[in-house]
Order: C-alpha cells, then structure tokens, then sequence
C-alpha cells in the first residue's frame, strides 16, 4: 500500500469517528428534550404550569445556561408536542432519537403517525438532510410512494415483492427547472445534466447507466432513453419519457426494450429488468387497462415540472384508505 493510501485510512477514520460523535451528540440532545418535554408535560397536565411559568423556565435557563440556545418558550412547548406525540407509538419515539431535532421538527406537524413513520424511516435510509427532507414533505413523497405502491400491489405476479417503497406514482421534477413547453430529448438532457438532482426524487439506491442506452436486435438498433440499476432490487430500470398523455401504445415499445435487456444485458445473478413510463400526464383507468394483461414488470408514472397539488395527493390516498377500510396501528410496518 502506497503511503498516500496510509494517509488516506487514517483520514477516513477521522471523518468517521467524528459522524459517530456528531450523531451520539445529536441523539442525546434529542434525548435530553425528550425528557425536558416530558417533565413540562406532566407539569401542564396537573395545570400546575401554564404559557408564564414556561416563559420564567426558559428565562432561568438562559440565565443559568447563557451558552446553551434551543431553550425558547416556543421551542420548550415543542420539547411537549414531541413527547405527546410519539408517547403511544415506542417505535417512532426511538426513530426520532435518530433525527436532528430540525428534521423532527418537520416531521412533528404531520397528521398521521404512519405518514410519521414513513419521514423518519425513509430520513434514515436516504440521508436526508433538513432541507431534502423539507422538500420531500411539500412535494408530498408519502401519498405518492403509497400510491405506486397501491397500484403496484394489483401486479404482484410480475413484480418482485421487494418493490415494495422503491417508486412513485408522480415524480415531481421542479429541480430540473424545465420550461413548461419542452421536448423529450429536453427532459432527457435536464436528467442527465442533473442526476444528482434527479436521483434526490428517484432515490439514492439508484445508479445511472446511460441516456439513450445502446440495444442491437438482429439487424437493427435501438436506444433506451434512460436506463439506471437499482442495488436492492438487483436490476435494471428502463425509463422511456413522453412528454405526451399516456397512450396503451407506449408499452409496447418498453416492453420490448425489457426483453431485449433480459436476453442479451442481464448478468445471471441479476433479477429481471423494470420497465417505467414516465409520461406527462395519465388516466388511472387507461392505466389499469393497459396493464392488466402485462407480464412485464411496467409501472406507468408521470412527471410534473411544478409542484403538485398536495390536497389532490391527500385526497387520493385518503379515499384508497377508506375503500381498504384500514387503520394504523404501531404495529404496522412500512418497510
């Protein structure tokens, strides 16, 4: 091993004791205003305290602890939010210990404990950080993952069960900053100039293969527009962009390409490939039709260039809950 290589380990080692001392102190701090938020609660509960005496609290800490900020009246009554409102669900209350207290911050207003659940599982995985995470949470990731998920769930024979969580049912792109008249070669050349940006709303397990990815089939050649790996579920992931209304058409087209992956492309130990229709626009109807007698495995999404429209998401989703007629419950997993 060159000495630079020596160098470089005894860097890398550094840079990691000093994340694991950075997260052991964020999880104390977090820990800490657990149990400040706690005392405050019982306090409030016994009508013992109220808005004057948390204000003296804060006033008393400041004076005792004059180096120590994140003790404001309005941050004492979230130290009480945090505790009454993870208090019933020991699951959340442990993955919050894993946050900032800026990220759950964020995630506290949200109106169900599974929506909840999902922000501080999916924060974890993908190493979000405050703004990403502010970004996710407007651009309603939770009701579109649960979407896809709903739909992909009805093409459970040519979907692996491990999809569960990977896509989504609208991809929002405003990052991208495309124009709203715009071609597909556009949409195209924005993702592949941005992937970065782009695999910040498609995911971090994926990995960029290529634009226009190269296919021959006895005489002729093809291209895929965009074609990416995905390392949990071991596969390819072909993309073809319209920038038109979803048409049953469309598939036939990415159907073959799949085949043509899987014949000659696929390595032995690699699942079989998966097909996305990204388009600007669909019918769920259309949709369910066309897929109905599928046996590839093809989700067919669409993209916005702006964000959507969160109450519409909302609705969506709330009215696929009511038709299940499901509850949430602590046990209940997401992943």
């Amino acid at each position: 091993m060159e000495l630079q290589e020596q160098f470089s380990h005894i860097t890398t080692l550094i840079s990691k004791a000093k994340e694991n001392a950075f997260h052991a102190v964020n999880k104390e701090l977090v820990t800490l205003y657990w149990h400040v938020g706690e005392y405050v609660s019982q306090q409030v509960e016994k009508k013992a305290w109220g808005k004057s005496v948390v204000k003296e609290l804060s006033l008393f800490i400041q004076q005792s602890e004059p180096n120590i900020v994140g003790f404001s009246p309005q941050n004492i009554w979230r130290m009480k939010q945090f505790v009454e409102t993870y208090k019933d669900f020991p699951k959340l209350a442990t993955l919050s210990r894993e946050l900032s207290w800026s990220q759950n911050r964020l995630i506290l207003p949200l109106k169900s404990p599974e929506e909840q659940e999902f922000y501080l599982l999916f924060c974890i995985k993908e190493k979000w950080s405050v703004r990403e995470l502010e970004r996710q949470i407007n651009t309603s990731c939770f009701e579109r993952i649960m979407l896809a998920n709903e739909k992909l769930a009805t093409l459970s024979g040519v979907f692996p069960k491990e999809v569960t969580n990977t896509f989504k049912d609208t991809y929002v792109l405003e990052l991208l900053q495309l124009p709203e008249s715009h071609l597909e070669k556009d949409l195209r050349k924005a993702i592949t100039q941005n992937i970065t940006k782009f695999l910040l709303e498609f995911g971090r397990d994926f990995a960029f293969m290529g634009e226009e990815y190269p296919l021959q089939v006895g005489n002729q050649d093809f291209a895929i527009d965009l074609l990416f790996y995905n390392r949990t579920l071991n596969c390819m992931v072909a993309i073809e962009v319209k920038i038109e209304k979803f048409k049953p058409e469309h598939l036939g087209q990415l159907n073959f390409y799949l085949e043509a992956l899987d014949r000659d492309i696929r390595k032995p130990h690699e699942q079989p490939s998966i097909g996305i229709l990204l388009c600007n626009g669909k019918d769920d109807i259309v949709v369910e039709y066309a897929l109905s007698r599928t046996v590839s495995p093809t989700l067919v999404a669409d993209y916005q260039t702006k964000l959507p429209s969160k109450e519409l998401l909302q609705r969506k989703w709330k009215e696929i809950l009511e038709s299940l007629d499901t509850g949430y419950s602590n046990e209940q997993e997401i992943f």
